[in-house]
Parts: structure tokens; C-alpha cells; sequence
């Protein structure tokens, strides 16, 4: 038992001193990293002839769009960049150096192209992480740096919330020209959106690229750059419940304000308050956009019209309260006013007051019934005008009074013949107190006339009150359709 473990030992440290004490791999790696890197000088741009451009091949994906900012007009995003060239100065043979068919160098180590975003809003201009370098036997070397990309980005406001946007991130070498620096699309259709993250707010339409050659007044040599443009669509879901809904919702309670009675004493107060409330939501959209006077958005456009149209619509209320508390004393209804207010236009919106509908008849026979009723009260005595009653006594006495009778003194008695005594007759004591309530009735009667034409003049400033808040009832409503609708339908697209 004791021989066979000491056999056992000898056999597995002889094992271990037959193996190598590096691995087969790492000479050859180092020996060949030695061979390319020692005499390589990063400041010489590759090529086998310098009067020939590198061929660089430019390529983008891009991974997530972290967030669009109207308001400083600028587009964060997620984006791996793909160059890829070839280095003559990095070829080997691979069977020399015990068959590797790759590397993996740090950047600052070998020439890289100095390939920028032109319009790139970061502090840093550059934001790309430096990862290492794949280099292949044959020379083709393949550069993926990942970054966070700020760059700038035109907003326009005019279609706001159901707006596109297009943003440009523009590449291209900083000082090489096209004679020394060749970009190249790697793909035509544009950017690689096969690993995209969708966001919450916007939707990705595409991400077409362009080659571009640009001649610059400081240099006479062209300059080429790959521009991708970012097209997305802002999904309106959010902005339609949070915006648009109450906002029309609102606007509707404006039109309330014309059917709530003035002996309420709530009809400004609304008014005032929902011009207050659209106020607030016209501030959370200033909020939201870029102060920018090139363009007004939709939205803008709608809440101003709406808050013109509330604003006016305060204006009728006061109109309205104006018209509802006018007396005989301090305003005299015209007769134009009459016309307008209690004659056409309630018989155009079918509107009538309690016991007095007006029909086309009525419009037109108007002023006739009031010169008969001139005449026919100017034919009446003073009496049946005051009492307002038919002249059925009229002709019995000029002076409405009984005659007066005289009684002859003739006879037994010894008067003489000739002699008469005047007698009154007994209703002459009634008359004078018939002309005592006479005079009481017409005063009553004048009294309680004034009254009941004040009640009228009263009647119907109210019922011109109704009348106008019957028209901004129907034009207001008319106003808010109209405009919801454009609005609505002049938006490239309502659903995203």
C-alpha cells in the first residue's frame, strides 16, 4: 500500500515537470504585438499610397432615445458607433505567430481616425467610451464605441403635440479632408435599429443616413461627412388627456355661463374663473415648449382662441347684468333696441315671453296696432281713459250733471203767479263727491299705469337680456365647434 502512493507521487510530479512553463498562445501574442506596435508611429495615416484617402466605413446604431428637450432644443441619446478601416501597417501572417487571427488594441495606441459630432452639444465634444480595437491579420481594423450622444436639434413647435421631429447628427473627420479621409455609409439604408429600445414619449419613424461632400470657405478642399437623421413622432395620448380634453371641457363650461339665470349672482364669477383656469393650462404648455418666435404651435393657437373667446364671453356677462338690472329711471329703452331685441330676434331664435308670441303676423302689424291705439284712446272721453272702460254714458249733460229743476210758487198760498224759487236737486252733493273719487281713481289709475309701465320697461330690458345671452349662447357654441375641429383636423396625424 505504502509502494503504490509513492509511485503514485513520482508519476504526477513527473507530469508536472513534462509541462511547459508558458502556454502556446502568449509568445506568439506578445511576440507579435512587439513586432507590430515597436516601430509604429500613431501619427502616420495608413495607407500603401499617401496620395490615395483611407477608406473609412461609417455606421451607427442606435440603442435608446433617453430624452428630447424642447425647451433648450437639444436630443440625448444611446448610440454605438462603427468605424472600420484598413491599417497597412497591422498585417502579419498568421501561421507565424501560431495562427492568431485577431488582436485587441487600445485605441491610443494606433492611428484612429479623429472622427467627430459636429453639431454635438456635450461639454466633452466627444463622448465616447474608448474601447479597444479589433485588429485582423489582414489589416481591417473594427472600432465600437459606445456613448451617450447630446446633440442639437431644430425643434418645430407648429404642430405641437402632434408634431414630427427631425434631428441631424452630423459626423465627420475634424481635420482630414476628403483627398486623405474617405467616409463611407456602411449600410444605405441608414442607421442600425435592430437593437432599439422604444420610448415612452416618442416614436421612431426611421433613421435614414447621407453621404455629403461640403466645400468650406476656409479650406479649398472638400470634406466629407455621414449625417443621420433622427425622424420621430411624439405620441399624443399623454398631451390629449392632460391638455386637450380639459381644455375643451372648459371651454364648454363657458357656454353654462349663458343658461345660468342673472338673479344668481354666479354668472361673472364663473366666467372669471374659468378664463383663470385656462390661464394655468396655457402656462403648462409655455412651460413645455422653446421660447421661440418663428413659429406659434396648434395647441398655443387653440388655447388663445379659446381664451379670447371666455374673455369676450366675460364681456357678454356684463352685458347681460347691465341689460338684466335696468329700470325706468335710469335707462330708457329705444326704439331701435325694441325692434332688435324684442321683436326679430326673439322671433328668428324662437324665443317668446309668457302670453306674448310673436309670429310674422305680429312683426308686420305692429306699428299699425299701436297707431290704432293711438287713435282710439285720443277717441275716448278722459274718464274712459282713466278707467279704462267703453263710453257707454256719453251724451247725457254737457257737464255730466243732472239738470236743475224749479218749483213755482202759484197756487194756495197766496204766492204770486210769476214767482219761482230756483231749486238744486239732491244729486248735487253726489256730484261734487263723484269728482272727489274721480280725481282718487285717476290718481290710482296713473299711479298703478306707472307702475305697470315700469314693470314693462323692467320686462323687457330682462328679456333683452335674455335675448343676448340666447345669441352668445349659439354663436359661443358655433365658435368652440369650429375651432375644436380645426384644430383637430389640420394635425398631420391625431393618433401616434
Amino acid at each position: 500500500m505504502e509502494n503504490s502512493v509513492i509511485c503514485a507521487h513520482i508519476f504526477f510530479s513527473l507530469i508536472i515537470l513534462c509541462l511547459p512553463l508558458e502556454s502556446e498562445q502568449g509568445p506568439h501574442e506578445k511576440r507579435l504585438l512587439n513586432k507590430l506596435l515597436n516601430d509604429y508611429n500613431v501619427l502616420e495615416r495608413p495607407v500603401a499610397n499617401e496620395s490615395e484617402p483611407l477608406l473609412l466605413s461609417f455606421g451607427l446604431t442606435l440603442q435608446q432615445i433617453i430624452d428630447v428637450d424642447e425647451k433648450n432644443q437639444q436630443i440625448i441619446s444611446n448610440i454605438w458607433l462603427k468605424l472600420e478601416w484598413v491599417d497597412v501597417n497591422l498585417r502579419w501572417n498568421a501561421s507565424e505567430f501560431g495562427g492568431i487571427q485577431d488582436l485587441r488594441i487600445p485605441p491610443h495606441k494606433i492611428w484612429k481616425p479623429d472622427v467627430l459630432m459636429y453639431n454635438s452639444a456635450d461639454e466633452k465634444i466627444d463622448s465616447t467610451f474608448p474601447t479597444n480595437v479589433v485588429v485582423r491579420n489582414n489589416g481591417s481594423c473594427t472600432y465600437i464605441p459606445p456613448g451617450i450622444f447630446k446633440s442639437t436639434c431644430k425643434i418645430d413647435i407648429t404642430w405641437f403635440p402632434f408634431d414630427d421631429q427631425k434631428c441631424e447628427m452630423k459626423f465627420g473627420s475634424w481635420t482630414y479632408d476628403g483627398f486623405q479621409l474617405d467616409l463611407r455609409l456602411a449600410s444605405e439604408e441608414g442607421g442600425d435599429l435592430s437593437t432599439y429600445i422604444t420610448n415612452g414619449e416618442w416614436i421612431l419613424i426611421g433613421l435614414p443616413g447621407v453621404r455629403n461632400e461640403i466645400f468650406y470657405s476656409c479650406c479649398p478642399e472638400p470634406y466629407v461627412d455621414i449625417t443621420f437623421t433622427i425622424h420621430i413622432r411624439r405620441r399624443t395620448l399623454y398631451y390629449g388627456f392632460n391638455l386637450i380634453i380639459p381644455c375643451v371641457l372648459i371651454s364648454s363650461m363657458t357656454l353654462l355661463g349663458f343658461t345660468l339665470p342673472p338673479d344668481s349672482g354666479e354668472k361673472l364669477t364663473l366666467g372669471v374663473t374659468i378664463l383663470l383656469s385656462l390661464s394655468v393650462f396655457q402656462m403648462l404648455v409655455t412651460e413645455t415648449l422653446p421660447p421661440s418666435s418663428d413659429a406659434v404651435s396648434i395647441i398655443g393657437t387653440y388655447f388663445a382662441c379659446i381664451m379670447i373667446m371666455v374673455a369676450f364671453s366675460v364681456v357678454m356677462t356684463v352685458v347681460v347684468l347691465n341689460y338684466h338690472h335696468r329700470n325706468s329711471d335710469t335707462h330708457e329703452m329705444p326704439e331701435y333696441v325694441k325692434t332688435i331685441f324684442l321683436t326679430w330676434l326673439p322671433f328668428i331664435l324662437r324665443m317668446s315671453r309668457p302670453g306674448k308670441k310673436i309670429t310674422r303676423k305680429h312683426l308686420f302689424m305692429s306699428s299699425k296696432m299701436k297707431e290704432l291705439e293711438l287713435k282710439e284712446r285720443s277717441s275716448r272721453s278722459l274718464l274712459a281713459n282713466v278707467l279704462d272702460m267703453d263710453d257707454d254714458f256719453r251724451g247725457q249733460h254737457p257737464n255730466n250733471s243732472a239738470p236743475v229743476h224749479t218749483v213755482s210758487g202759484g197756487g194756495r198760498g197766496g204766492g204770486s203767479a210769476g214767482d219761482e224759487t230756483p231749486l238744486y236737486h239732491p244729486c248735487l252733493s253726489t256730484q261734487r263727491e263723484l269728482q272727489s273719487i274721480l280725481r282718487e281713481l285717476r290718481f290710482i289709475t296713473r299711479r298703478m299705469r306707472e307702475d305697470d309701465e315700469n314693470q314693462e320697461i323692467i320686462s323687457d330690458w330682462k328679456f333683452a337680456g335674455m335675448v343676448v345671452d340666447r345669441i352668445c349662447l349659439f354663436g359661443f357654441t358655433l365658435f368652440t365647434i369650429f375651432s375644436t375641429c380645426v384644430t383637430i383636423f389640420s394635425a398631420p396625424h391625431l393618433v401616434a
